[in-house]
């Protein structure tokens, strides 16, 4: 699902001067932080979209051309430091006229709250009363600039920002599988393979992950489309969550478990490939066909854009399948690992 950052303009933005209106390029004067602040959330995978209320916008005590030149001069000043707004929703109607568009009523947000946005997972950055209860409104999460200073607000999104929602539904399957890399919020996990729910829950407990998979699938005729699907909706999942990868380690582990080990090799670069080299002995462990594994981590690489090197040995099966979630698991946690202060991409083509 789609995710949005609702940024205010007159005192988040720019100062806001004794009169409240912003009509002179001399009056024009950004917030302490907001330029940084603003590009620093750029490629997180939020729209980001500016709502202002501009009392009288067009008429003769705020005509356009008073306010257009000084708006113009903002929106070139940060698409100069590559901050480009999805949507502008100006409300220019009076105090008085009490108008379902004015903030912090949600007249004038009509598409982003038509389902096809996780409206729990975006933000409402603002300096008033009216721009957290906007936030109630909308069921978005409330950013209030001088409680918060523009490094804190950044570092409040940036930090909560890994999360993805993913449902898909074919004629075999309906899937959902949520995720969160920092480990925000419950995990629930019900595959319909209760052995794949105890492989999946490695991710919980050793990739330092919240995750949530319900699946109904087509078990009367084989597991195949479960196992697929769950590990085409978890790529997904990962590649949305990481975002544009800023700051990210990018490379992931081996592990022993009792008389097996594991080795895992990750790499978030973008391209997608598989290296298996498991040896089972068994068709089955538990109710999960061995030969659905290699299938499973590729479904994920593909989806999630990854290079994958997965090698394991040992004599009991179990353990084997175990070792390699786990490894698994705790490469996700280590490529995935980021500093939130760093805007730097973890390749030297600019591009992953």
């Amino acid at each position: 699902m789609k995710k949005a950052i609702f940024v205010d303009r007159d005192g988040t933005l720019i100062a806001e001067p004794a009169d409240e209106q912003i009509d002179s390029l001399e009056k024009l004067e950004f917030v302490p932080g907001a330029i940084s602040g603003m590009k620093a959330l750029t490629g997180l995978g939020f729209e980001i979209v500016m709502a202002s209320n501009q009392d009288g916008l067009g008429t003769a005590s705020f005509p356009w051309e008073t306010y257009k030149p000084a708006h113009d001069k903002m929106l070139k000043t940060l698409a100069g430091e590559g901050v480009v707004f999805d949507d502008e929703l100006i409300d220019r109607s009076f105090p008085e006229d009490n108008a379902p568009t004015r903030k912090p009523r949600t007249g004038m947000f009509g598409k982003y709250l038509d389902g096809s946005y996780d409206m729990a997972s975006s933000f409402v950055i603002g300096d008033r009363d009216t721009d957290m209860q906007l936030a109630a409104n909308l069921g978005a999460r409330g950013l209030r600039l001088g409680e918060l200073s523009w490094e804190q607000v950044v570092e409040e999104i940036r930090s909560s920002a890994r999360s993805a929602k993913v449902a898909r539904k074919t004629g075999e399957t309906d899937i959902l599988v949520c995720i969160d890399l920092d480990g925000k919020g419950g995990s629930c996990i019900d595959s319909g393979l209760k052995f794949l729910d105890h492989m999946l829950d490695q991710l919980v407990h050793h990739g330092g992950v919240s995750l949530t998979v319900r699946c109904k699938g087509d078990l009367e005729v084989d597991e195949h489309h479960t196992m697929e699907d769950i590990g085409i909706a978890l790529g997904e999942a990962v590649r949305e969550a990481l975002g544009d990868k800023r700051g990210i380690e990018r490379y992931g582990f081996a592990l022993p478990m009792d008389e097996s080990a594991a080795l895992v090799l990750l790499d978030f670069g973008g391209r997608s490939d598989l290296v298996w080299d498991v040896e089972f002995t068994r068709e089955y462990v538990g109710d999960v066909p061995t030969e659905m594994f290699k299938h499973f981590f590729k479904s994920f690489c593909d989806a999630a854009r990854c290079n994958l090197r997965v090698e394991a040995r040992g004599e009991n099966n179990h353990h084997i399948a175990e070792a390699v979630f786990k490894a698994f698991a705790r490469s996700i946690r280590q490529a995935a690992r980021r500093n939130v202060f760093s805007y730097e991409l973890p390749s030297s083509k600019g591009l992953l």
